[in-house]
């Protein structure tokens, strides 16, 4: 305790006074970078720049003394660009002053009085003041740009100087002892390190009050590895019991981070117990920050496996793999993050003990090789993947894009595979070691984003009670679409850009592009989005309100209250629009000529989507047709199921849907049988032998129509006698329906009624009757009966003409003949009925 107090206190005593020295020289630095008035001293700028053009055009500086200029000008463009905001509020106010007295007026042109030019002009004086401070920033800010520039293309050719190095070739026999001694040196000093560490009594003792507190972190290091994860396993095992659920898979994932968290507490174990030993010196501190680092890795890549490859869980499996395959993924992975461990760890002794060019690559050689054969390995099982899944395909279907994706990694890991390891072997160590590690730490970050875009998805589909189709919702994917933007930096960051390269890169996207005379930023972008999402929801809140909660209770029919609704939605769109452009500060006059331009070609091009669409707005607004309406078009019946902007969608009564441009349903003929009501009339024919008493028909049929219960009293049916067929009286039933929906239902009703009633009443339903001629019976009886006597010789029927072959004969379709020519009743034209 007593050690422990004196510690802080000399803690205290050190840091301290070096807080207030940063303090003072955070104050200084402020007050040389800053004018009296707040705004960039330009005099410091000014030789500041200087001294970085010397520096550049010297060529002699170092990559750490230029990333250190590098960064001072990005603090001062940062500085330069907010001064370019200075008195933009003043200035927009007194051009605006301005722009009110009007043009200018020109020669030749009636001057205007001299207390409104004086006026013009004092305004104009007062703003080139206040754009003075500005203009200045620009210019200041331009030349920071151009050094920015000019040290990133030294940077960046160095960086590709440095690439193509080229070193001695492992392959050299006469290098392997070099690195072999390389290697048992440097673990040779850390053996000695521990042992002088030992030799030397305050050390011991240190280790020896510190041995309680050493065996418990040990302990907890051996627990956490050895039986931390069986346990967490053993205990998802017992608890999730359906990991296809939503709430399944997120308590599975939950107890695995668990298990991510034990691993991770026993590796900081490990490297508090190492400091405990008091053996700890310039060589073992940072060898132990590189073990822990190492080691972080290695233990986010085993538990990335575990999800990547799963072993028995096939709700965490990505691929379509067996599980052999996920067997082979998951060792490879593994391997990958030994590999990653090991390389932090020879990184620190070629540091330290500063290997030679031939000890390194003989030394890394292995390193390279396993990693390069594990990415290999992985780019098959990836291309594997992609072969099942095209394989599982229906036919005319299309692969997922994620499918597409994983294909084309695979592709790129089998070339690094190879590539990296006989660059090596060329001699390119650091473009080896750029190509293998940095394409696994990429690996792993693609790793980490699909997890959390899983993540997500669970997460939206347990809040919409794991609903079909949940996870592959919009949502879902503009949250791995935001996870994707979100890591691009880190990307950047993995293959070699700096932070401040991507903070300028921040920047001028900050800054915006300019069309014309407006200046159009990323900021003005987030604002616009969202401006118009918080209208577009609001909107669809209103037209939900109102469709579900107020319009119900009103007297407005169903189709005025759809075309209420769809015609909020436009309006609220529009303004949410309208709001968000002015709401981003987006000036578009400047572009009004361009757009009237614009919009003359788009009319010309587009007048048939533009009468489509004022069609739409004229049918929301008339309704001569709404949202379940029976309507006949060009022939076509059917119930309207959709009135959208451009068409409408016609359900037809088998089940087809028709979709019509409005302009047809506003231009055209439409009959709407249920546009006021749904009373409509049903006619339903019959025909009675002759000499039936017609009365008496007329009378059952009154009976039959006026009994139907959708038949109305008022007006009641009315009984047609039609006049006198070819083959019966002909009768006719209108009646005026409820529901017109119902007529084909009410037309069988009262058929099936008349076919009953008539049937009890013993009156015949008359059908016609034709006499068929054989024009060759002969053929049929094979020349053994002699054709039947024919009383009229005008009535005999033609010279038989049959055909024969081989003696045989055969009818034809021409030998069968009705009286009407037409082959019989329901006869085919090839006589297939005429039997």
């Amino acid at each position: 305790m007593t050690r422990l107090s004196s510690a802080l206190r000399a803690l205290a005593a050190g840091v301290l006074p070096l807080l207030v020295c940063l303090a003072l020289g955070i104050g200084a630095v402020q007050a040389q970078t800053n004018g009296a008035n707040g705004g960039p001293d330009y005099e410091a700028w000014t030789k500041l720049a200087e001294r970085i053009e010397d520096a550049v055009e010297a060529g002699l500086a170092s990559d750490a003394i230029l990333e250190n200029l590098r960064d001072d000008l990005s603090d001062w463009r940062n500085r330069f660009a907010q001064a370019r905001e200075l008195n933009a509020r003043t200035i927009a106010a007194t051009q605006a002053q301005i722009d009110a007295f009007g043009p200018e007026p020109g020669e030749g042109e009636q001057q205007e009085p001299d207390t409104i030019a004086a006026q013009r002009e004092e305004l104009k004086a007062r703003l080139a003041e206040l754009e003075a401070p500005s203009r200045r920033a620009e210019v200041a800010q331009s030349r920071a740009d151009v050094l920015i520039r000019e040290i990133d293309q030294i940077l960046s050719r160095r960086q590709t100087d440095k690439l193509l190095e080229r070193g001695p070739s492992p392959l050299n026999p006469g290098d392997w002892t070099r690195g072999f001694r390389a290697l048992k040196s440097s673990l040779q000093g850390v053996r000695n390190e521990f042992v002088n560490g030992w030799n030397r009594p305050n050390q011991r003792a240190a280790f020896m009050e510190n041995l309680p507190a050493f065996a418990a972190l040990v302990s907890l290091a051996l627990v956490s590895f050895a039986l931390g994860w069986r346990w967490i396993r053993a205990l998802s095992g017992r608890f999730v019991r359906n990991r296809e659920t939503a709430r399944g898979w997120l308590l599975a994932f939950a107890l695995s981070l668990l298990q991510l968290l034990v691993a991770l507490a026993g590796l900081f174990a490990i490297g508090m117990a190492l400091h405990l030993t008091e053996m700890v010196g310039l060589r073992l501190d940072p060898l132990i920050d590189a073990i822990f680092e190492g080691g972080f890795y290695f233990v986010i890549i085993a538990w990335l496996s575990g999800f990547v490859f799963a072993r028995d869980d096939r709700s965490f499996r990505s691929f379509a793999l067996d599980a052999a395959q996920n067997a082979k993924g998951r060792h490879a992975v593994v391997v990958l993050g030994g590999m990653i461990a090991l390389k932090y760890v020879l990184d620190e002794f070629a540091r330290y003990d500063e290997w030679s060019a031939a000890a390194t690559n003989t030394v890394y050689l292995p390193v390279v090789a396993i990693a390069g054969l594990c990415l290999w390995r992985l780019g098959r099982l990836l291309r594997q993947h992609s072969a099942v899944s095209a394989a599982n395909l229906e036919e005319g279907e299309l692969p997922r894009y994620v499918d597409r994706m994983y294909g084309l990694m695979g592709r790129a890991l089998l070339v690094v595979g190879i590539v990296g390891p006989v660059l090596l072997l060329a001699g390119y160590f650091n473009a080896s070691m750029e190509l293998t590690f940095q394409t696994v730490q990429s690996l792993l970050l693609i790793a980490l984003i699909v997890l959390g875009q899983r993540v997500l998805a669970e997460l939206w589909a347990l809040f919409r009670r794991d609903a079909e189709g949940a996870r592959e919702g919009l949502i879902p994917t503009l949250a791995g679409f935001m996870l994707v933007l979100i890591a691009v930096p880190e990307f950047l960051r993995i293959w070699g850009m700096s932070d401040a390269r991507i903070s300028g890169f921040w920047l001028q996207a900050r800054e915006g592009f300019i069309i014309g005379e407006t200046r159009i930023t990323a900021g003005d972008f987030l604002t616009f989005a969202i401006v118009f999402v918080i209208g577009y929801t609001l909107t669809r809140l209103l037209q939900g309100a109102l469709k579900s909660t107020v319009l119900p209770k009103t007297r407005m029919d169903q189709g005025g209250q759809n075309a209420l609704v769809a015609g909020i939605g436009y309006v609220g769109i529009f303004l949410a629009a309208l709001v968000a452009i002015t709401s981003a500060g987006i000036d578009l006059s400047s572009l009004a000529i361009v757009a009237g331009a614009l919009s003359v070609g788009i009319g010309f091009g587009l007048q048939n989507i533009v009468s489509n669409f004022v069609s739409g707005i004229i049918l929301l607004i008339e309704r001569p047709i709404s949202e379940g309406d029976w309507i006949e078009v060009g022939g076509t019946h059917g119930v309207v199921r959709d009135i959208s902007v451009r068409s409408t969608r016609i359900e037809t009564f088998d089940r087809s849907d028709v979709i019509l441009p409005n302009a047809d349903l506003i231009s055209g003929r439409v009959t709407n049988y249920t546009h006021s009501n749904t009373v409509g009339r049903v006619t339903v024919p019959v025909g009675v032998a002759y000499g039936s008493d017609t009365r008496r028909i007329e009378k059952i049929l009154m009976e039959i129509a006026t009994e139907h219960p959708m038949v109305l009293a008022r007006p009641e049916p009315y009984i047609v006698f039609q006049g006198f067929g070819s083959d019966s009286l002909d009768f006719e039933i209108r009646a005026i329906l409820r529901d017109v929906n119902f007529v084909l239902t009410v037309h069988s009703d009262m058929n099936h009624e008349i076919a009953r009633r008539f049937a009890e009443e013993g009156i015949e339903i008359p059908f016609a009757q034709r006499d068929v001629w054989i024009r060759n019976p002969e053929t049929l009886t094979g020349g053994q009966q002699a054709a039947p006597k024919v009383d009229d010789e005008n009535d005999r029927p033609a010279e038989a003409g049959a055909n024969t072959t081989d003696g045989r004969s055969h009818i034809t379709g021409d030998d069968m003949e009705s009286e009407d020519g037409s082959g019989g009743e329901g006869g085919s034209p090839d006589g297939g009925d005429g039997r």
